[in-house]
């Protein structure tokens, strides 16, 4: 029989309830307990060593002191017996922790910092030289497919040939603007065989999932950036990139501000635990009128309430934008796709949300003002 089967000790200065008083004649040898629950013996104190000769007597005094009391009666929080303990009295003054602060997560000005340089080189480019912005887009799409397959190696194992996609990406931007959407399906269709040719090379396990993920990456990243190029041949092209740019901007703008302010109700738990339904409707709001004011002032022929249907279909392309790239960063375990832009992440993280809105502002368009 163990120790633990007698039970814990009794504390000190209990007097257990009986019916029996003490005993004639003899004086009761201690605090006397429930026959039960009673220990047979009491155990002993460990006793730190203390050298029988030439020891040094201070010493020996602070090890005991350490070693703390011999016996449990004799621990400071021992009481007489029917004594009531004094509960400590609450410290008032004491100075009570502040709430923690929000925090965005990034870098704010590193963040500002680089959109500001990413704003002027778009804006310069757009508006001086058409074509020197379709380059700007083309090396966007290639920054951002490397981005894309190195992620797909590092944490799934996916091989997915990057240089048929480099190369098909960018020609399929140029096609776009050059030949219109024609240029652009036949570009994509190109650039599909191209990655199914290549893989080719290699041995065959994996293939399918190799050029699945290929195909993918090129329709996800070259195909959609090529709709940004078609709004770009119109003859009010710059004016329909910068509107397509400000709306998405200023959506992304209302979800954060709202959201960081007043969000509550989670939107998507399991996507993206951040956003919220406060955020969306921000967003909503904020592109609306946007939409609104740009559709009348920068578009030709635009009315307002082109506008206000035009800002709700991109919070709403905007945001599934932004939850599919969390879901894939969530499926590779990655918080940003890279390092690129300090205080965004990589390329592909500022493309989420204008990769699919653009071809939802570039269709708009049409049907409001025309194609050309």
């Amino acid at each position: 029989m163990n120790d633990s089967s007698w039970g814990a000790p009794p504390q000190a200065g209990y007097w257990a309830p009986t019916d029996r008083g003490p005993v004639q004649g003899h004086a009761p040898a201690g605090p006397p307990y429930d026959a039960p629950e009673a220990q047979h013996t009491r155990p002993m104190p460990i006793v730190p060593d203390v050298p029988p000769h030439g020891g040094n007597q201070d010493d020996d005094r602070g090890a005991a002191r350490q070693a703390g009391p011999l016996f449990r009666d004799e621990t400071p929080s021992a009481r007489p017996p029917g004594e009531t303990p004094q509960k400590p009295e609450p410290m008032h003054d004491a100075p009570q922790p502040a709430p923690p602060k929000k925090s965005a997560g990034r870098d704010l000005g590193a963040a500002i910092g680089v959109g500001v340089g990413l704003g002027a080189v778009i804006v310069a480019s757009l508006f001086i030289v058409k074509a020197a912005f379709v380059g700007v887009i083309a090396v966007a799409v290639v920054v951002g497919l490397w981005e894309l397959t190195s992620r797909l190696q590092e944490r799934k194992g996916i091989k997915a040939p990057l240089v048929p996609l480099a190369v098909g990406g960018a020609a399929m931007v140029v096609a776009g603007y050059v030949r219109g959407p024609e240029g652009a399906w036949v570009a994509m269709a190109l650039t599909a065989l191209a990655v199914l040719v290549w893989r080719m090379t290699e041995p065959p396990e994996n293939y399918l999932k190799d050029v699945t993920a290929g195909v993918f990456a090129a329709f996800y990243v070259p195909f959609l950036a090529t709709f940004v190029a078609l709004m770009l041949t119109a003859d009010d092209g710059p004016q329909r990139v910068l509107l397509f740019l400000v709306l998405t901007i200023v959506s992304d703008t209302g979800a954060y501000a709202v959201g960081w302010r007043f969000g509550t109700h989670k939107l998507a738990p399991r996507i993206s635990p951040g956003k919220t339904r406060e955020g969306l409707l921000g967003a909503i709001a904020f592109a609306m009128v946007a939409g609104a004011l740009l559709m009348h002032f920068v578009i030709d022929d635009g009315v307002w309430w082109q506008g206000l249907l035009l800002g709700l279909a991109v919070a709403a392309s905007a945001t599934l934008g932004d939850l599919g790239e969390s879901m894939i960063k969530r499926d590779l375990g990655i918080k940003d796709m890279g390092t690129l832009l300090p205080g965004h992440g990589g390329i592909m993280d500022r493309l989420d949300s204008l990769l699919p809105t653009a071809p939802v502002v570039w269709l708009l368009l049409v049907l409001f003002v025309g194609s050309g």
